[in-house]
């Protein structure tokens, strides 16, 4: 179908992005073939009248766990055992069936809520893989996919017998980059240091999992391969043998220094900025977030590690990108607006560079902005349109209108929401 989006505004997603008037965006198929005057658009195209509405690229998540809903602990419940967990979720194939329909359907609400593209860091052994290819072959609705199908770990590491496999040398590393290839991902995914979710001593957030040489072994191999590199980092030691050793982009953050900066920029790496899973932690009282008690204390910990980092790599011209962590606990597969207005909140840029991040920004991070990531000709028509100008208000980007993606428009968005989630997260924002 060719489709004519007028009578709106267009902000394009670059840089210096300013609303844009009097213009129409021309589809053919999947691709943006042109941007002409509003009133000189050809014969032969259908007319979508945005009756002064924002069309504007489709939002971009670079963090995303599909394989996990976002659900809050209850009162007193027990830490969730993760092993215990996955090993239930895979154990036979009628089990597996409905656990990869349950993700299909999480991919599918993150397009409807305005995530045309989305890079997946760690799940169930190859679902994030067959539901791409599914989406790809028009199979199933749901967002472009980057995935990185099963991270690696290491003994007692972050989520180590779960969503990442366990390599105790070097030699398994990249025996287990390998084994991962052979279920054709879009990158490798590395988990170098604990997190606030497996820390429980007070004050100890982030602490370095992964030997250096066991790092360098999986980088190695899995640039070899032609795969780049994620890592969950949340201290200040892993990051810096994170970037010593051949990761490419940097997954939460920590405290920097001169040499981190100078590593950053020797790798040509990227740091992904991802508020939302510490909100619920550092902010919200104890009797919300039903954590740990020493969660609180690791949860500031981390975000001021994540604050100063991402300060720092702006300050230092290296690339920063959004991912929203979504799966952890009150990050649900709808909200990944909140992340736009969390970076807006405390890094201090402009709804403007909000929105270049979470758009042009993510793509080129992903090396996919050839392909989206901003309203261009010959790019793939993945667009959202918004009722009101987002370069005033961010928060406006929790009711999308419409979806475009791949050059199809979807006028359904129909969304499971969990109000009680989002009345707590609204006080935080």
């Amino acid at each position: 179908m060719k489709y004519a989006y007028r009578n709106g505004t267009i902000l394009d997603g670059t840089r210096y992005m300013v609303p844009l008037t009097g213009k129409a965006v021309l589809t053919d198929g999947e691709i943006i073939e042109d941007i002409v005057e509003d009133s000189k658009v050809p014969e032969g195209y259908e007319t979508i009248d945005l009756q002064g509405a924002y069309l504007l690229p489709g939002l971009i998540n670079l963090h995303v766990h599909l394989a996990t809903s976002g659900k809050p602990p209850k009162q007193n419940q027990k830490p969730v055992d993760y092993t215990k967990l996955y090993n239930l979720l895979t154990s036979g194939k009628v089990i597996q069936a409905v656990v990869k329909k349950m993700l299909e359907g999480y991919a599918k609400t993150e397009l409807l809520s305005g995530v045309t593209t989305m890079r997946t860091v760690g799940g169930i052994l190859d679902f994030d893989a067959q539901i791409r290819d599914a989406i790809n072959e028009g199979k199933k609705i749901g967002p472009r996919m980057i995935v990185a199908n099963t991270g690696i770990s290491v003994p007692g590491g972050h989520f180590a017998g779960s969503i990442a496999t366990i390599a105790s040398t070097p030699e398994e590393a990249a025996e287990h980059v390998r084994q991962i290839a052979a279920t054709k991902p879009d990158l490798i995914k590395l988990m170098i240091t604990g997190g606030v979710m497996d820390s429980s001593d007070e004050g100890e957030p982030g602490v370095l999992r992964m030997p250096p040489e066991i790092v360098k072994a999986a980088c190695d191999e899995a640039h070899r391969l032609g795969y780049k590199v994620a890592a969950h980092v949340e201290g200040s030691e892993g990051l810096k043998v994170a970037l010593e050793n051949g990761v490419d982009t940097i997954e939460h953050g920590a405290h920097t220094s001169e040499e981190i900066i100078r590593l950053f920029k020797e790798r040509s790496a990227a740091e992904i900025c991802t508020f939302s899973p510490i909100i619920p932690y550092a902010f919200m009282e104890l009797s919300e977030s039903h954590a740990l008690p020493a969660a609180k204390k690791n949860g500031q910990i981390v975000m001021e590690g994540i604050v100063e980092c991402v300060r720092t790599c702006l300050a230092n011209d290296i690339p920063v990108g959004l991912g929203n962590d979504v799966g952890c606990p009150f990050i649900v597969h709808y909200n990944f607006w909140r992340e736009l207005c969390y970076f807006q909140k405390y890094i201090g840029v402009s709804a403007q560079e909000a929105l270049h991040t979470a758009t042009l920004k993510n793509a080129q991070i992903a090396g996919i902005d050839n392909i989206t990531g901003s309203i261009e000709k010959g790019k793939s028509a993945d667009m959202i349109v918004v009722p009101k100008n987002p370069l005033d208000d961010l928060s406006v980007l929790r009711n999308v209108s419409m979806v475009i993606f791949r050059g199809k428009p979807i006028r359904s968005l129909k969304i499971r929401k969990n109000p009680s989630i989002d009345e707590v997260l609204d006080k935080y924002m």
